[in-house]
């Protein structure tokens, strides 16, 4: 009798357990432990958008962060940044999870990066977010969501701000899946963004070589990998997006297209200063200060 007891109760106890584990990666997504703390005082604002997508056939949302002073400078135009979310993410992943707000401040008040016009899109294909996969950031079987975002979105925003237009002030980079999503989007469209990014994200993909950076960059013209400027990093605890991330660079090198690469500590997880949350919301500093850099040259050189 007592045995049964125990037995009931360790199983009503693993019971729980596996309910709370369902609820904690499946429903809430695993977040962060110890999330980096976003400031109130910043003055910058997120909207989420709708726009009727042809590429998609539905209608999609994307965030959009204005610059300081942008409903009062009337007449400036302003350089462009898509960020790609990560599996399991939406368009308000960089507020909600990332704080870029802070990101965004910090750099501003620095002049590291030029005002810019930052927009988040949701990059979910039509199977919706989910733990159990990445988002497939390409035209295929669950949507085309490569069209989606290296093409109308482009003219959507471009027709709704006041944008640069030449894809010298247009960059598009990402975090883990976005990573990948930045590059295998970003390079078929040179024409719209010559400055690519990625944080811990891949290069080779499961649906194959046509999908696959490492590959679609080799098959570049040479013109267009003159106009790349490329910004890498990948956490050293993320063995083998860190080993994707080397080779891809040792590629860029080879092709000479202009890059940088970084291994820092740390890399995806749930708790601790360089994990998770926290080792992007870091290395959003450094990306962006890069893309900022390419702003400034690209203003001096056209």
């Amino acid at each position: 009798m007592k045995l049964s007891k125990v037995l009931i109760g360790v199983a009503g106890t693993v019971a729980i357990l596996t309910a709370t584990g369902y609820w904690y990666v499946f429903i809430l997504g695993a977040p962060q432990l110890d999330p980096p703390q976003e400031q109130t005082n910043t003055e910058l604002k997120f909207q989420l958008k709708t726009f009727n997508s042809q590429a998609m056939g539905t209608q999609r949302q994307y965030g959009v962060i204005l610059p300081p002073g942008y409903d009062k400078n009337l007449q400036q135009r302003y350089p462009v940044i898509f960020l790609l979310h990560g599996g399991h993410d939406d368009a308000r992943a960089y507020v909600d999870k990332y704080a870029v707000f802070n990101v965004l401040h910090e750099l501003y008040k620095s002049k590291k990066l030029p005002p810019s016009i930052v927009i988040t899109p949701d990059g979910n294909d039509q199977r919706g977010s989910s733990p159990l996969f990445d988002p497939d950031y390409y035209d295929g079987s669950h949507g085309k969501v490569g069209t989606l975002i290296g093409s109308e979105l482009v003219q959507l925003v471009k027709s709704r701000y006041r944008t640069l237009e030449s894809p010298k002030f247009w960059a598009l980079g990402g975090l883990s899946s976005g990573g990948w999503g930045a590059f295998n989007i970003g390079l078929r469209y040179p024409q719209n963004f010559n400055i690519l990014f990625s944080h811990s994200g891949y290069f080779t993909d499961d649906s194959g070589p046509q999908n696959s950076p490492q590959k679609i960059v080799q098959q570049l013209p040479v013109q267009d990998r003159k106009q790349l400027r490329v910004y890498l990093d990948a956490g050293k605890s993320d063995r083998n997006l860190l080993a994707s991330t080397q080779t891809f660079h040792e590629t860029l090198n080879k092709l000479g297209i202009e890059n940088v690469f970084y291994a820092f500590p740390g890399g995806h997880g749930l708790s601790g200063p360089d994990v998770g949350w926290n080792y992007f919301h870091k290395h959003l500093k450094d990306s962006l200060s890069f893309v900022g850099e390419q702003f400034k040259k690209g203003r001096v050189s056209r």
